[in-house]
């Protein structure tokens, strides 16, 4: 077994600091222990731990650039901008070459939402850096700040250029062409990366992701075969590879291989329910309820498992069950609009129509404004004989679809049964002349009213 000599150093040098610190004896570190340790502290997001570390090794290396910049660092992470500006102007009379003091400028300027001027010193960086895959890197999420992905493209692109195991460029890369829809690009792109580096899981992967996406489906799968050969690991190839066989209908290997993602490491809820969802499309209605099962004990919060289960029984029309699945799910998380639609739903088919209104009511409250909540929980109100509420809500319904027919007529019938005949007619009137066919609304909901002869007379008027 090869040990790495630097890291090994670098934790005997943090175990000393600790050591240090603990009992109080100041001990002399070399400036570049100090600097190990304080990149091991912001990593680890030990901001005053790395702050505390910063002044004592000052205090031994008072001229260090390096631990100076680190200075500058924290404080552009705290946003004291004028504070690092200052000592980088300091530090620029120092060392005019240095390409953090660029970097390290181009970050405050980024803060500033100045991405324009961060990205010219960043170019003025380049001239120096014996690392250009960094600086390209950080040029690219410039230009992604500013949405100019053409640009960002390009820089990442550069970035693998200097550095090609760089896999975070390599997704920004496929990022950009995502958003811009240059799937085929992406494609051409991946392929020329390939060819240099035949065994990149991570590009196979992505082209894989590029072939789903244009719907070439048996390109996917050799694509993820590909990744899969590359490293036999790679749960996320995996996946892949089992939704593009579901979209094949072959869905007994779509479950092996989420199997075998099961195996390689802690079993996933998304795994578990697509093994729930290709079992229930086989017909094995118990192994598909089993899985849904252990998806929601996975992850309690996954709406999908939740959805699923209910979903499962609404089919089965087993309604009781479905309402005891959907108000488990609700006691968890009672701010997810899709649970309040099938609670509704389901109250409805089981004619507890209280609980149904209330479950319509709960969805518009949380911004579920399609036509299909306000129809229903409309009917309802008007069912349970509240028609001024009916009438409220089909008023609210108006504002966000001011030229519905289905809402006129409803309106026109409450009207009427309230013997508020001007109102009605109005009403009337206007789904009339939007849409004359849905008139049978009228005869279907209020078949009272649609008997009326002032009601036909008005009804024979738009007749064609």
């Amino acid at each position: 077994m090869k040990f790495n000599h630097e890291e090994e150093e670098n934790n005997f040098s943090i175990t000393r600091y600790e050591s240090m610190l603990r009992s109080n004896d100041v001990k002399f570190f070399d400036s570049d222990e100090f600097e190990s340790i304080i990149h091991h502290y912001l990593e680890n997001g030990k901001i005053a731990k790395a702050k505390k570390a910063i002044a004592l090794g000052l205090s031994q290396h008072p001229s260090s650039v390096n631990l100076k910049l680190l200075k500058v660092e924290v404080l552009v992470f705290e946003n004291r901008l004028d504070k690092a500006d200052t000592l980088l102007a300091q530090l620029h009379a120092i060392e005019p070459e240095n390409e953090e003091v660029y970097i390290q400028k181009a970050n405050i300027l980024s803060k500033q939402n100045k991405h324009v001027k961060a990205i010219e010193l960043l170019m003025m960086a380049l001239e120096y850096t014996d690392d250009p895959a960094d600086v390209y890197s950080l040029i690219g999420m410039e230009y992604l700040f500013m949405d100019d992905f053409e640009n960002a493209k390009t820089n990442f692109m550069r970035c693998l250029e200097a550095d090609d195991e760089d896999y975070s460029a390599l997704y920004n890369v496929i990022y950009c062409f995502d958003f811009l829809d240059q799937h085929t690009e992406a494609i051409e792109y991946l392929n020329l990366f390939l060819d240099k580096n035949p065994y990149c899981e991570v590009a196979w992967h992505q082209v894989g992701k590029q072939y789903f996406d244009l719907k070439e489906y048996e390109k996917a799968l050799a694509a993820f075969d590909f990744a899969i050969i590359s490293d036999e690991y790679f749960i996320g190839a995996y996946l892949e590879k089992g939704k593009v066989l579901e979209k094949l209908g072959r869905y007994n290997e779509a479950i092996e291989n989420y199997k075998i993602t099961l195996e390689l490491d802690d079993p996933t809820s998304f795994a578990l329910l697509r093994i729930g969802k290709c079992h229930e499309k086989l017909g094995n209605k118990e192994l598909a309820i089993q899985h849904y099962s252990k998806t929601v004990h996975e992850d309690p919060l996954l709406d999908k498992g939740w959805i699923a289960i209910t979903d499962f029984y609404m089919r089965k029309r087993d309604y009781q069950k479905a309402l005891y699945y959907i108000n488990k799910a609700i006691s968890i998380d009672a701010e997810n609009v899709l649970y309040w639609k099938r609670y509704a739903k389901i109250n409805n088919r089981l004619a507890f129509f209280e609980e149904a209104e209330r479950g319509y009511r709960k969805a518009l409250e949380l911004g579920n404004y399609e036509l299909e909540t306000w129809l229903n929980r409309s009917d309802i109100l008007k069912f349970l004989g509240e028609e001024d509420a009916s009438i409220q809500c089909l008023k609210q319904a108006i504002e966000f679809y001011p030229d519905n027919a289905e809402i006129q007529y409803r309106l026109a019938g409450l009207y009427y049964q309230k013997q508020e005949y001007n109102n009605g007619e109005l009403h009337l009137r206007k789904a009339l002349k939007v849409d004359f066919e849905f008139h049978i609304i009228l005869e279907e909901l209020f078949e009272n009213i649609f008997n009326l002869t002032i009601v036909k007379k008005i009804i024979s008027e738009y007749q064609k």
